[in-house]
């Protein structure tokens, strides 16, 4: 038999139906409220010209909502409260901050498991009074990396039927729900978009944080925000013409082999896929071209050629995109991983949108798996001291980024523009941050945790060392900074050949990449060879060049500052054709060296290198010859 509480629920819906038909002209909506549980009053809005009819399944114990689409969506009667009539708001109390409620609810229930595949789903957006509430059909998969493989708490993309504004956001169709489940505070990504609007970098996206419910099961605190595509609420370039890049291990041909939007780039070999165009417009003779356009730029930079990087690139967005990655210490960089890029015909490259900042602020990737741990040391650095010589913890962050800091204009230009920011680039972003903080403290991160527990984190406890690690950070920053070496400007003249060094070294050809030798130069007789006092002598001036057999010079496709790979000739190349290499990071006359396990088979091998350094206007030159002996090798069998 049914009970009061039913039998009052029920004539509840025929009133309200009549109702309906009494606002036909207006927009309306049918919210269903629930009994408050665990601190959240949750309100589910329905817009009504969604609904086909209610009625009530076998036994009275669930409301079925019937969608237009044909998409039922069965409610438990006794998880509601109650039902009522809303008209939509008017756009006059946006509020970004609040924590707002998603629902989603999967055709026949399905359960999200695929990043490629969609599953159909019907969304309710409570907009709590300060924006426009939102309901419709839609779509819905998993997305992420790591985020996505590692951790229970999953991110999701939406897409919508139909283009629209979400909580005062521009109107499109795709949009993200980031998981943050390795970020116990919560911010990571919000600070950087916030720090990367304030400074200028094109396209920042917004954070709106949602408590979502899928299915009726509460999956805690998302971060919605803008996916990353072309879009005119979203990056505005042009349908024709309009290029958008990222440089992405994932997305590039190592990880997605399959993919027919993907290179390695001419110059520095970074993965890089097309985002923009796609599809049908995205032709093999496009994509080349794209691939031929970029060169140009990477061209300009491999040759410290200040003025034309200038003309092909927007330094002031390169800068301030490498300074806050530099800033929250994301080692994305060194990868790399989830740094885009756009241009438009005829327009200089911009970097950006910034994205994906729940590996920096100094993770701790030893226990990447399952691990929560950040903010143990504000000193690392990606690039280093010296970024040109990149003696950073990654010195084999590409050269791309770090080639420039071989010219003075850009050094100068650097340094102007991180000061210009400097004294308040915690204070002023960090109060938009407690802003977010006085709502998600208000229930919705203890409702996170109690879902999602993470032992030995507390949310309160790691909001704090944020705070006080990026105080820190800044102020160790501003004299990593403004410490960093300007080249030398003085233009070179006169050339001056200074003789010859030979070094012998032995590798073992078993130990692959992994040798305990080095190349050793003797620092005392090149110094002599060329004419300086060790007093005198200045590391910022010195290049280090491989050589060709015929004496012109090669290229380093190494992960050092300095080297390369040479192949059985003795002549510089690729990895792929690569018997020995040499690579040279901070130290200049201990040099890194291996075989490659495969490729070397002879027992000796011959190469040069040029150590060029310039005093005055004479650019000196010293040739250091490298024989090696391999142990081991396959032609010794």
């Amino acid at each position: 038999m049914m009970n009061h509480r039913k039998l009052l629920f029920l004539a509840t819906i025929l009133l309200l139906s009549a109702v309906r038909m009494a606002h036909a002209q207006q927009r309306v909506w049918y919210n269903l409220n629930m009994p408050d549980q665990e601190g959240i009053h949750a309100q589910c809005p329905i817009f009504a010209d969604s609904i086909s009819y209610f009625d009530v399944g076998t036994g009275q114990t669930t409301l079925q909502t019937h969608l237009k689409n044909g998409m039922v969506i069965p409610f438990e009667t006794a998880d509601i409260d109650s039902m009522n009539i809303l008209n939509t708001p008017d756009d006059d109390t946006k509020d970004p901050y609040r924590v707002y409620q998603l629902y989603i609810f999967t055709q026949d229930g399905e359960d999200i498991t695929s990043r490629d595949e969609y599953v159909p789903c019907f969304i309710a957006l409570n907009a709590l009074g300060c924006y426009n509430s939102y309901s419709a059909t839609a779509q819905i998969r998993g997305r992420g990396n790591s985020s996505w493989l590692w951790y229970d708490k999953k991110p999701f993309r939406l897409k919508l039927d139909k283009k629209h504004k979400l909580l005062g956001l521009g109107k499109a169709k795709s949009w993200v729900l980031l998981a943050n489940y390795r970020d116990v505070t919560d911010l990571m990504n919000t600070f950087v978009f916030e720090l990367g609007r304030w400074m200028g970098v094109p396209y920042s996206n917004h954070t709106r944080y949602v408590e979502l419910i899928v299915n009726g099961d509460y999956r805690g605190v998302y971060q919605l925000t803008e996916q990353v595509q072309q879009g005119s609420n979203r990056v505005d370039i042009d349908d024709n013409g309009g290029l958008l890049v990222t440089l992405d291990v994932d997305d590039g041909p190592s990880e997605s082999p399959d993919a027919d939007d993907n290179f390695y780039s001419e110059v520095f070999d970074m993965p890089m896929a097309v985002k923009f165009p796609k599809d049908e417009q995205l032709t093999a003779e496009r994509r080349d071209s794209i691939k031929n356009v970029f060169a140009e730029l990477e061209t300009a930079i491999k040759n410290k050629d200040f003025k034309t990087t200038d003309s092909l690139l927007d330094l002031k967005s390169f800068i301030h995109y490498l300074q806050i990655q530099e800033f929250v210490y994301n080692v994305e960089l060194s990868a790399p991983r989830s740094i885009f890029m756009f241009k438009n015909k005829d327009e200089k490259w911009q970097m950006g949108p910034l994205w994906d900042f729940d590996a920096g602020y100094d993770f701790d990737w030893n226990n990447m798996y399952t691990g929560h741990t950040f903010f143990s040391n504000y000193k690392e650095t990606v690039m280093g001291s010296n970024p040109y010589k990149r003696n950073g913890n990654y010195n084999y962050v590409p050269q791309f980024f770090t080639n420039l800091f071989g010219c003075p204009e850009f050094v100068k230009m650097y340094k102007e523009e991180w000061n210009l920011y400097a004294d308040s680039i915690v204070s002023r972003n960090w109060e938009v941050m407690e802003k977010h903080l006085a709502y998600l403290r208000q229930g919705p991160m203890q409702r996170d945790a109690d879902r999602w527990p993470i032992s030995g984190k507390s949310f309160e406890t790691e909001v704090e060392k944020m705070h006080q690690w990026l105080i820190n950070r800044a102020q160790f920053m501003t004299e990593l900074i403004n410490d960093i070496p300007v080249p030398d400007d003085t233009p070179v003249t006169s050339e001056q050949d200074c003789g010859s060094l030979t070094v012998a070294t032995t590798m073992d050809a078993d130990k692959g990449y992994s040798q305990s030798v080095q190349v050793k130069v003797d620092k005392s007789k090149l110094l002599s060879l060329l004419g300086i006092d060790e007093n005198q002598f200045n590391k910022n001036k010195v290049e280090i060049i491989p050589l060709n057999t015929d004496g012109t010079e090669g290229e380093n496709h190494t992960n050092g500052t300095f080297g390369a790979w040479f192949d059985g000739d003795g002549n510089p190349g690729y990895w792929e054709s690569g018997h020995v290499y040499i690579e040279i990071f901070d130290d200049l006359f201990n040099w890194n060296c291996g075989v490659h396990p495969y490729n070397c088979y002879e027992e000796s091998h011959k190469v040069a290198m040029a150590f060029k350094y310039q005093q005055g206007e004479t650019l000196k030159k010293v040739t250091i010859n490298v024989n090696f002996t391999i142990d081991n090798a396959w032609g010794g069998w």
